[in-house]
């Protein structure tokens, strides 16, 4: 969200991005045109309630209110704020809308549809989508309203940082030395996959390789983790680190694993890319230019066994060449004044709307 807001706001836009955290945080001001304004999260943290962003939003008039996410009490201020000022509220549901994300916890986000912000996803005068499959997934579900379709960016990284963050990984998992290294690089949760990654890894991978994962605690902690590797024998073969707050571990891998039930865009594969990382993901993620530009390979899970053997056959020098696909690939694809354009086009064209 903050890269898209830079983006609008480099191209000419008035720009505010409000975003909740726990116990508040300072105002930035990253340039006259865009602000950020952080607003304390109050009980129940689970549904982000928070006074003080309803008040902002209330007593701010904007043209058009962008809301980032499902289920969570923000997006009934934001729907609030646009009856008061007549814009269009414009939502983008950010992978909750997929088959998979949709069913999980089904009648928890019932309730939420009809308490937590009553009324919203029906009164959105348009849909943001990160992909076409994440479009399909809005109109399997019945919405009939505009949906723009415009992906996440992602920017080369630095050199500096590149070399920093190799360093860092190196540093903290000395089972990287000498070795190459296959990448896990997401949320600890069971819709990523990661338990059956750890059994498929250990039960097909060559002996040489680690599989290095890093990701967020969420329904796995890093310690039930390293139990369950323990247990399986696999604790020379697999490394298991909190990403928290730490660089991003590109670097130190020759191939990223995104074995996800589903994903709307999966924005690691698009970093990845961007540092000349190839990339083995599932079909059910939108990642099907990977195989098309030679950048990787997006397969059904029940391929992808023998793919991820294939791909390791390669060693750490033949997907080096794949290399130069994957920054291509994200250069041409992934660039945030790209997308900013598309969005600020369908901004214009739902104001220009009756409601």
């Amino acid at each position: 969200m903050r890269g898209l807001s830079a983006a609008l706001a480099a191209a000419g836009h008035d720009v505010e991005l409000l975003t909740t955290v726990p116990g508040g945080a300072p105002v930035e001001a990253p340039a006259p045109n865009f602000s950020v304004h952080s607003f304390p999260r109050q009980w129940p943290a689970s549904l982000t309630p928070s006074g003080p962003l309803r008040a902002h939003l209330r007593a701010t008039p904007f043209a058009v209110v962008h809301h980032h996410g499902l289920w969570l009490r923000p997006l009934h201020y934001a729907h609030q704020a646009t009856l008061g000022s007549g814009g269009p509220l414009v939502i983008s549901p950010r992978g909750m809308m997929s088959p998979w994300a949709w069913r999980h916890h089904r009648w928890k986000k019932s309730l939420a549809d009809r308490f937590v912000h009553p009324g919203a996803l029906a009164a959105a005068r348009g849909w943001h989508a990160t992909s076409a499959a994440e479009a399909d997934d809005i109109r399997r579900l019945g919405f009939t309203q505009p949906v723009c379709v415009a992906p996440n960016g992602v920017a080369a990284p630095a050199a500096v940082d590149v070399a920093a963050a190799r360093e860092f990984w190196r540093k903290h998992c000395p089972d990287l030395s000498g070795r190459p290294a296959a990448l896990f690089y997401s949320r600890f949760h069971p819709m990523k996959r990661v338990i059956e990654m750890i059994d498929l890894w250990l039960d097909c991978a060559p002996a040489g390789w680690l599989l290095l994962l890093v990701g967020i605690p969420e329904r796995y902690t890093v310690q039930a983790l390293r139990s369950y590797v323990y247990r399986a024998g696999g604790e020379e073969r697999v490394a298991v680190f909190d990403g928290t707050d730490r660089p991003p571990p590109y670097a130190v891998a020759e191939l990223l694993l995104l074995p996800s039930h589903s994903e709307n865009f999966g924005l690691v594969v698009a970093e990845a890319l961007s540092h000349g990382l190839p990339v083995l993901a599932t079909d059910t993620t939108p990642w099907q230019a990977l195989d098309t530009h030679g950048a990787g390979r997006c397969v059904p899970w029940s391929d992808f066994g023998p793919v991820l053997t294939a791909l390791l056959g390669e060693g750490p020098d033949g997907l080096r060449n794949r290399a130069a696909a994957a920054r291509e690939l994200a250069r041409a694809e992934f660039a945030w004044d790209k997308s900013a354009a598309t969005l600020a086009a369908f901004y214009e064209g739902l104001c220009a709307r009756p409601a």
